[in-house]
């Protein structure tokens, strides 16, 4: 099957969850009125026999996903996908299969960061991801794009069918660990996440402002809902290191992430600094060439699920 013939699958599919999604939004229950007699409503909700629907989505018979592993944030700019793709490489170094699936469809960034300009492959059994030098797994909107700036101007139920597919369609063939990239917030893609994929813990990201409670607790918070294990935070530009006397140099004020993970009986997994190195090794592409043992921790716990 071409690319356009699996782009064109892929969006035809992603319209069709959306247009049953709005149909069928003037049949939910009101309940304010609901007089608990099943038998006089067509509502798939909880109180009904067998209790609450079950949103998951089976993955695509021929993959084989042992842990998948969500990396999250309550707000956008603090590094997911360097986290999610300096974690992939880490876990790859330690002889273990990774896969990424790029779940920010709207601004994804994982291709650019392993230097992959080659677009997904599929055929009539499914969509293959790509693979980086290192043997790692990817799968993003922008690898089905034509052009990678190409603009996806989407519908949230759109996008959330989106990456369900990205789950159900493509193949991913053997990932010891399969980090999920997510946008920020708490919006449509992380709750389907949530939902819709066996999620065995999630990674927060967040970064030394004095807002970084209230973000860290609208990711605890949301997590706790959906009974999701939380591994950790990581903190990312923590401090910048002075070149010549190695001094640590907190530019963006005082980290208050130790206080607040332990109002939250959260585990700190790291604090990454500024790194000029890294963010151009990330421009370049070559992030598998990433230098540091600031993530090791962070790995060691992914590591031991």
């Amino acid at each position: 099957m071409s690319l356009t013939i699996a782009v064109r699958k892929l969006f035809l599919t992603a319209m069709s969850f959306y247009k049953i999604l709005f149909e069928g939004v003037n049949e939910m229950v009101d309940e304010e009125n609901c007089t608990h007699d099943c038998s006089t409503c067509g509502s798939d909700c909880a109180d009904r026999e067998g209790g609450a629907p079950d949103f998951s989505v089976k993955a695509h018979p021929w993959s084989q996903v042992k842990k998948v592993i969500g990396v999250v944030s309550g707000k956008g700019g603090v590094g997911k996908s360097l986290v999610t793709s300096t974690m992939a490489v880490l876990l790859r170094r330690r002889g273990l299969s990774t896969g990424i699936l790029d779940a920010d469809i709207t601004g994804p960034s994982i291709p650019k960061a392993f230097g992959i300009t080659q677009k997904a492959q599929g055929s009539d059994k499914g969509i293959y991801p790509v693979k980086t030098k290192t043997g790692i797994d990817l799968m993003s909107m922008n690898l089905l794009l034509e052009n990678d700036t190409d603009p996806v101007v989407w519908r949230g139920p759109v996008i959330a069918g989106a990456v369900k597919q990205f789950w159900s369609d493509v193949i991913w063939e053997y990932e010891d660990y399969l980090f999920v990239d997510m946008p920020p917030g708490t919006g449509d893609v992380p709750l389907t996440v949530f939902q819709s994929l066996p999620i065995n813990g999630i990674i927060i990201v967040t970064s030394p402002q004095e807002l970084v409670s209230m973000i860290v607790e609208k990711a605890v918070n949301m997590a706790n809902m959906m009974d999701i294990p939380i591994l950790g935070v990581v903190e990312n530009m923590s401090y910048v290191e002075c070149p010549d006397c190695g001094k640590k140099i907190a530019v963006f004020g005082d980290s208050h992430i130790d206080e607040v993970a332990a109002e939250k009986g959260l585990k700190v997994l790291a604090k990454l600094p500024i790194d000029p190195e890294t963010a151009s090794l990330v421009d370049a592409g070559k992030i598998e060439d990433f230098k540091g043992n600031w993530l090791d921790s962070a790995a060691d716990v992914v590591a031991a699920l």
